[in-house]
């Protein structure tokens, strides 16, 4: 029986965001480069995207390129790089065709000219679509995000643009990188790492979060069917009780 047949599609996430780890391990694991590991990695990519946008998925936020990731051999950063721009070339028609809406965050200003240059013009080209956004997490650190919202908010409030009474949830979350997208209902892990690795700190506050042993190029379709029933046999609660809920 496909998985598909235990999916409640009217409760879906909203917003589902993933930690792709493995891609190495993978490679290592068949006597090849790590680099193949991350093409291969970027085949899930693409199949991630596709089961998503078929369920109807409203955002997947994909954790694509860290800050810690700069401090990776060289060579392996530059293929990350040339991966990211061949897959967006690639992928341009498909996002076009399925209406979907590409959005990044980080600190593009680490991101090489040729990099930056491919988002801009893959987001400037779908900029209006609403079907679904796909976020990538690019030169991303959950810390830096909230320090640069925390310095932001303070040069508001020293030059009298808020009042420091009126900081709350709100004003922090119109901060960050991430301020128009809704938070994360559905974290996922792949590799059998039981780490959130400076991911969505402030975003995740309620999410789910759902590890898997399985590397990053194995993680299909299927694999996302079985998070996604994971996550719905949960009781989401919010602080409240049971009973609240009920």
């Amino acid at each position: 029986m496909n998985l598909l047949d235990n999916i409640d599609t009217k409760r879906l996430p909203e917003h589902i965001a993933i930690i792709m780890d493995g891609n190495g391990r993978w490679a290592k694991k068949q006597g090849l480069l790590r680099a193949l590991g991350h093409e291969r990695g970027s085949e899930s990519v693409k199949d991630i995207i596709r089961t998503c946008n078929r369920l109807g998925i409203k955002n997947l936020t994909l954790y694509a390129f860290s800050t810690e990731n700069w401090n990776r051999p060289k060579i392996e950063v530059d293929t990350l790089m040339k991966i990211l721009v061949k897959q967006l070339r690639k992928e341009l028609s498909t996002l076009e065709d399925k209406k979907i809406r590409l959005n990044t965050i980080g600190n593009f200003d680490q991101l090489p000219t040729s990099v930056r240059n491919e988002l801009n013009a893959v987001k400037e080209r779908t900029k209006d679509f609403t079907t679904m956004t796909l976020t990538l997490a690019l030169s991303y650190g959950a810390r830096e995000e909230i320090v640069n919202a925390v310095k932001n908010i303070s040069d508001k409030v020293k030059n009298n643009i808020i009042s420091i009474d009126s900081i709350d949830d709100l004003i922090i979350n119109e901060h960050l990188y991430t301020h128009n997208l809704p938070d994360v209902d559905l974290l996922i892990r792949t590799s059998g790492e039981h780490r959130i690795s400076n991911f969505l700190l402030w975003q995740i506050a309620y999410a789910e979060l759902y590890f898997t042993d399985i590397l990053w190029p194995d993680f299909k379709e299927q694999d996302l069917y079985e998070a996604i029933i994971s996550y719905q046999k949960r009781e989401r609660r919010f602080g409240k009780t049971s009973e609240q809920i009920k």
